[in-house]
């Protein structure tokens, strides 16, 4: 194991721009991950790990881990004082990695008759993103398309999906009417979430020979012309004194539905 004790060093330097910058992570095919928990559950996923970085107090406390001898990274042992510079949160654990991105999937290749989906498009807000991928993993969906959201690899995104980012099926898609058509070309019926009273009641859908369902933005839902292009529009109805819900939370109930 490799100490470093500079904050100028390369390896510290391009965690820190992986960690921070799209466009870099984009360049790279590489990612970042803070937290025990999460390298064991990349690697238990197959993911490939290129650097691990271990802070002085977490090696005195715990040692080195059983699972850097299987991930065969380049180890570092940093200051603590390095590690709250590498770090994305409060208390942090001392566990730092550098992950490649992982493999694409075919949005052909990977829907099927009978499959249930959800489709994500134009989320923006990270924690919305990675509590959606964590719920799908819960319910055992087929697969989350991803359509012009947040990027994926960000920290907190990663973070917030709490490793089911690396056992869910994730389907990117630049065109959204693409995807739209593939499900059709499946006979898969979509559905468009949205808010409105002549929408149909989400307890009322069938999702029983399978189904994809779009979410849409966080503050302006899905666009008209999407919408319009699926097959049925769904709408959770309210009893209380609120008309809408919090995308991830208005996920964690269609999802539910779908799957039961």
């Amino acid at each position: 194991m490799t100490e470093i004790i500079s904050r100028d060093n390369p390896n510290i330097k391009h965690y820190v721009k992986l960690a921070t910058q799209r466009k870099y992570r984009r360049e790279c095919g590489m990612f970042v991950l803070e937290g025990a928990r999460l390298c064991e559950d990349a690697l238990r996923e197959n993911a490939q790990i290129e650097t691990v970085f271990l802070t002085h107090s977490f090696l005195e406390k715990h040692g080195e881990p059983e699972w850097l001898t299987a991930c065969g990274a380049k180890v570092f042992a940093v200051s603590d004082a390095l590690g709250e510079k590498l770090s994305d949160t409060a208390g942090t654990q001392g566990v730092f990695a550098v992950c490649k991105v992982l493999d694409k999937l075919n949005l052909r290749d990977r829907i099927y008759s009978g499959g249930k989906f959800i489709v994500l498009h134009g989320l923006q807000d990270p924690g919305n993103l990675g509590t959606i991928i964590r719920t799908a993993d819960a319910v055992g969906v087929s697969g989350v398309v991803i359509s012009s959201c947040c990027d994926l690899y960000s920290p907190k995104v990663i973070r917030a999906t709490m490793g089911s980012v690396f056992r869910v099926p994730l389907i990117f898609c630049e065109d959204i009417f693409d995807a739209i058509d593939a499900f059709s070309e499946r006979a898969l019926p979509t559905y468009a979430a949205v808010v409105s009273g002549e929408a149909r009641s989400l307890d009322e859908c069938d999702f029983s020979d399978g189904a994809a369902v779009l979410i849409g933005n966080e503050g302006s839902g899905l666009p008209v012309q999407v919408s319009e292009r699926c097959t049925y529009r769904l709408t959770i109805r309210m009893k209380g004194n609120i008309n809408s819900l919090n995308a991830a939370m208005a996920s964690g109930i269609i999802l539910w539905e779908m799957m039961k």
